[in-house]
């Protein structure tokens, strides 16, 4: 599956159950590759490709330039609304991919999947191809500082403002007014920290991931680094969360 052709269509999600197979959006033949996420139409549409983050800037435009140039997509999504760039975002569907480009670049290890994919069936569905790249190591996953360990706040902090990956083990959990801490060290004001808002909780909870459940678990998130005395990314979708075995 890894090993997937460049140019062949039906690779991308070959032998899966289709993921982020949502309401067709539009169609057309991709004239030109803008960047390491998003390309230009015949007709002059700018896309932008939804539910990944990219990883390896170079590679990636190098793999989508190969992928999508000359080539007929269907454009599929739950929202068609253009972002303030005026890019559509959207799931690319080469002619008989049962799974978006979104999937290759992942395998080839090249892109990370989003914080922000609602859906769970597409999270599923990228994060399988996410993690058979980690597993071969291929692309930023042959690095080892890809996953950002919670035990080494500094390290998170340098990348204040860039989308992440941190694993460790939640040591606490604490409500503090409308906000929960998930604590990942003994210093509030210098550790690493996860944050989810009052009103989210319930999806969570309903996820069989209410937060209190999560203390002395080890976990994967992935999101948006900010600095609010020690690093914190907050969570906003079940999806950033996957709990690893162990504690």
């Amino acid at each position: 599956m890894i090993a997937c052709a460049i140019a062949t269509a039906a690779c991308i999600g070959r032998g899966e159950a289709a993921g982020c197979n949502f309401e067709v959006q539009g169609e057309g033949r991709v004239a030109a590759v803008v960047d390491a996420r998003s390309f230009r139409l015949d007709d002059g549409r700018e896309i932008k490709l939804a539910g990944i983050e990219v990883a390896d800037r170079a590679k990636a435009t190098t793999a989508l330039t190969a992928l999508l140039v000359g080539r007929e997509v269907t454009l599929r999504g739950q929202d068609d609304t253009p972002d303030r760039y005026g890019r559509q975002p959207a799931y690319a569907f080469l002619d008989g991919g049962e799974m978006p480009v979104q999937t290759e670049l992942l395998r080839r290890g090249v892109a990370l999947v989003s914080s922000e994919i609602a859906d769970k069936d597409c999270t599923a569905a990228l994060m399988a191809a996410e993690a058979e790249a980690r597993t071969a190591r291929s692309g930023t996953w042959a690095e080892t500082t890809v996953i950002k360990n919670a035990e080494s706040p500094d390290d998170i902090l340098a990348g204040i403002g860039r989308f992440t990956v941190v694993e460790g083990r939640v040591l606490s959990v604490r409500q503090a007014g409308a906000t929960t801490y998930l604590n990942f060290g003994r210093n509030w004001t210098r550790d690493f920290a996860l944050t989810i808002s009052r009103r989210i909780v319930p999806a969570f909870e309903a996820a069989g991931l209410s937060p209190k459940s999560l203390e002395n678990r080890r976990i994967r998130v992935r999101g948006w680094v900010e600095a609010r005395r020690g690093p914190r990314i907050e969570l906003l979708r079940v999806g950033q969360i996957e709990v690893l075995g162990g504690n």
